[in-house]
């Protein structure tokens, strides 16, 4: 499912890395189609299938590449020529460096609220309440008519529940993460405020 996120980036870039749209307005354009891209991702389930990804995915792709070619030449903007290959070379390390920090961050914070989900749900799952009695004996009695011994079905059928519960926590956190991940990029949409937009020539002059 990422090639057809891939392939609209690379089109979208290839469009409108030549278009004369205003760099600010692609990337405020291309955030926003993330942050609604995000926030559908927050409402999947573990029932989605690939149909309920492939056009997110699409737009993803589309969001990502309104913003990359244009922060590249807002972030070159004020560099001489002379200076265009060390600061392009900066550039991308800083970016593989935020890519990596971001991913350690996202992995620990997935782990978090794993935990936090899973605990919250398990709260439920106890022999007090009527729907997981209702469940487990469910669940139990189909293990015994399919030729499960009784002595296993209801440990077998306990396992399940607890896959289900655990299941359901990851999926609850991905919701969480995308979510957080859309929040960040429009929250940082005020610091196109401090970059310029007008390139320099070699000299120092204000370039057309």
């Amino acid at each position: 499912m990422l090639l057809p996120s891939a392939i609209a980036s690379g089109v979208t870039m290839g469009i409108f890395g030549r278009s004369k749209l205003n760099p600010r307005l692609s990337i405020i354009m291309g955030t926003a189609l993330f942050g609604w891209v995000m926030w559908k991702h927050a409402h999947f389930t573990i029932q989605s299938g690939t149909s309920d990804f492939f056009w997110p995915f699409i737009f993803r792709g589309m969001g990502l590449g309104l913003i990359f070619v244009p922060l590249t030449n807002l972030a070159m903007a004020e560099l001489p020529m002379s200076k265009i290959a060390q600061g392009t070379g900066l550039f991308n390390l800083m970016r593989q460096l935020g890519g990596s920090v971001g991913i350690a961050l996202s992995a620990t914070l997935l782990q978090r609220f794993t935990a936090q989900n899973r605990a919250a749900l398990a709260a439920d799952v106890n022999i007090y309440n009527p729907l997981f009695q209702q469940r487990l004996h469910a669940l139990a009695a189909h293990m015994v008519a399919t030729g499960t011994p009784p002595a296993l079905a209801q440990t077998q059928a306990l396992a399940v529940i607890n896959g289900q519960v655990t299941a359901q926590a990851m999926m609850l956190s991905f919701e969480h993460m995308f979510l957080l991940f859309g929040a960040t990029m429009v929250c940082l949409l005020p610091l196109l405020l401090f970059m310029n937009s007008k390139s320099k020539t070699q000299g120092g002059g204000v370039g057309h």
